[in-house]
């Protein structure tokens, strides 16, 4: 058994799973401190490390591909301190975080864990039902329908649309993005037969926000969405709309951004071929 005990949270490690309590703290961000407690099989683990920095550093975990619906729906884009699968370490406690990023590594050595993808989920998600607000809207999701609900920091073109709502079943993705630069941070559903995405505060199947980086647990709500949608709809690429007249921008965005999914691990070589295949035939 090994443990890593910090004001960040606490790792428990016995050998076949590892289990993550976030910490308490005002530091500790929402996102983690929503999600609770993980309990992770060794057979979704691909890795641990130790990343030193000037002030102490992280305990990171590396998971499987196609193991956890929520590294999936945020693409890498999670850093510290929303990110679960990170554990901020002091400066007086880095020896032990290598110690138990070492235990955990000679167990995966033994274990011979897997490096190909895994074909199915083995974290479960978040529980539903869900709701978080960011920005311009707020976002229920039940098991079963999205609901949004615009704030009073939403266009004219939202609150003209009105609250929007739609089954899962009519869902071909998800798309999530963090706040960079002077953009927008945005959670984005894509519908079946719908045409080009527009900017994300003038989109009505998007919930988009200018402040904060995160967009506090709207990441959630896209993982809850990825784990219940069939395999290959959760980042939008098994049924892209048709095409339509100068949507030649648009295809082009989405394949440097299914490019950045391939280079990131999220997409195998398989996945994004396929996908890459897709989008070019609607410049045909």
């Amino acid at each position: 058994m090994a443990e890593m005990a910090v004001s960040d949270g606490v790792w428990t490690f016995d050998g076949e799973t590892l289990r993550i309590v976030p910490g308490s703290g005002k530091d500790v961000h929402e996102l983690r401190k929503t999600l609770g407690e993980l309990e992770i099989p060794i057979e979704a683990i691909a890795g641990a490390t130790f990343e030193p920095s000037r002030k102490g550093g992280h305990l990171r975990l590396r998971l499987r591909k196609g193991a956890d619906p929520l590294t999936d729906a945020v693409a890498g884009s999670l850093t510290a301190p929303a990110d679960p699968y990170r554990l901020a370490i002091p400066k007086g406690r880095t020896g032990a975080a290598e110690y138990f990023a070492d235990e955990m590594r000679d167990v995966l050595t033994v274990w011979q864990t897997p490096n190909a993808p895994s074909e199915e989920f083995l974290l479960p998600g978040p529980a539903v039902p869900i709701v978080t607000t960011a920005g311009d809207g707020t976002v229920h999701f039940d098991g079963e329908r999205v609901r949004l609900e615009w704030t009073a920091f939403a266009s004219s073109t939202k609150d003209e649309a009105g609250p929007q709502e739609f089954a899962l079943a009519d869902l071909v993705g998800v798309e999530w993005k963090p706040l960079i630069g002077m953009g927008y941070g945005s959670l984005r559903f894509r519908l079946k037969g719908e045409g080009p995405a527009k900017p994300p505060q003038k989109d009505p199947r998007c919930v988009s926000w200018g402040v904060q980086k995160f967009g506090g647990t709207t990441a959630l709500v896209a993982a809850a969405v990825v784990a219940r949608l069939p395999r290959g709809l959760g980042l939008g690429l098994a049924e892209l709309p048709p095409s339509t007249p100068g949507e030649t921008e648009t295809v082009l965005r989405h394949l440097a951004e299914l490019g950045e999914l391939h280079r990131s691990g999220v997409l195998t070589d398989e996945e994004f071929s396929t996908a890459k295949q897709a989008l070019l035939r609607r410049l045909e």
